[in-house]
């Protein structure tokens, strides 16, 4: 059986750090499963951890008193869950919630703030990580948006092109998403979006969560 440290020289998140960053993560890494409908966090608790998924789906919703929960991303195999960690005041603004059987790298956010006001240098290389999955999240939210409220004639034309991709990629076959580098990347945007009657796609038969 593989270590953590081990592990994640192979999650692209990861990609680009030196050993020694590597074996810091690692030290503040713990293995978990989570069981379909459990949350991972929920809107307004402390945010002290994130969560590279290895395996399974993760449903990223928010709550409205008009209009119940919204499933706003997903997460799959590759990709990460949560930023709050890195942001004071450290709160969760949405929930996360198993959408099938999940397994995932769960990361101590107080270890790996104390490791980074220890290391400057590692900070850093970890917010600009950080920071790419906070863009994604917040292009993809925004894109879901845009399909579900809006139209391609009433879309700034800084932001027609990012909604055409995405869908040009939902369009492509399981296989040909499953491999390309936003699929396997850091929070990927496409993949996820509405269909044409504002419903989330049919993650394999189960809702799915987000942030």
């Amino acid at each position: 059986m593989r270590t953590i440290e081990e592990l994640l020289p192979d999650h692209p998140f990861f990609a680009g750090l030196d050993a020694g960053a590597l074996t810091v993560l690692a030290g503040c890494a713990r293995n978990v499963s989570i069981a379909p409908g459990e949350y991972l966090f929920r809107t307004g608790q402390p945010a002290d951890q994130f969560f590279v998924v290895r395996r399974g789906r993760v449903a990223l919703e928010v709550h409205s008193p008009a209009t119940g929960t919204m499933v706003v991303d997903t997460a799959d195999a590759g990709d990460v869950v949560g930023w709050s960690w890195l942001v004071p005041p450290y709160t969760w603004l949405f929930d996360a919630r198993a959408a099938v059987p999940t397994g995932a790298l769960s990361f101590d956010g107080r270890c790996l703030r104390d490791k980074c006001e220890q290391d400057p240098r590692l900070g850093y290389e970890l917010m600009k990580l950080v920071t790419q999955v906070m863009l994604n999240r917040l292009t993809a939210a925004r894109v879901r948006l845009l399909d579900v409220y809006g139209t391609t004639e009433t879309i700034s034309p800084l932001l027609s092109p990012l909604l055409t991709e995405a869908r040009a990629t939902w369009s492509q076959p399981a296989n040909d998403r499953a491999t390309a580098p936003e699929a396997t990347g850091q929070g990927s945007v496409a993949g996820h979006l509405p269909n044409a009657n504002g419903e989330a796609a049919d993650p394999g038969g189960a809702d799915a969560t987000t942030r």
